[in-house]
């Protein structure tokens, strides 16, 4: 389930990002995706890729990893990320919720940390220093 008013738009400096038609209210599930989950062995494969940048770590123990389908793989990267994502292990989905008022046109984000407080800095962010 993709909520019928977001859309995938090209940024400014980030490529590809999840934007919404409509005003969204906080709290508001905005999608739930099946995901691909991938063993260990598959993970460091994928890791040598440019899907590396799209993947999630999966699992209690994080020992492996998923392709989130839907839009999940596209949402850029925030420190302070206006919604949050959810896994199921057991369905194998991803949900995003928001996590405050969002405006119409707004570009939605996600902490890719995982933690919405998690500031420690991101695969992309620590090359550039």
């Amino acid at each position: 389930m993709i909520k019928p008013y977001l859309y995938v738009n090209k940024t400014k400096e980030k490529g590809r990002g999840v934007f919404t038609k409509e005003a969204i209210p906080a709290g508001t599930q905005i999608e739930v995706s099946p995901v691909l989950v991938l063993s260990g062995n598959d993970t460091s494969i994928v890791d040598k890729t440019k899907l590396h940048n799209y993947i999630f770590l999966w699992g209690a123990r994080e020992t492996r990893s998923c392709i989130a389908l839907g839009f999940c793989s596209i949402y850029n990267h925030a420190y302070e990320p206006n919604c949050e994502y959810e896994m199921d292990f057991d369905a194998e989905t991803m949900a995003i919720r928001t996590r405050r008022d969002i405006k119409k046109g707004e570009e939605l984000s996600i902490n890719y940390n995982g933690d919405i407080e998690d500031k420690s800095p991101v695969w992309f962010d620590v090359k550039r220093k």
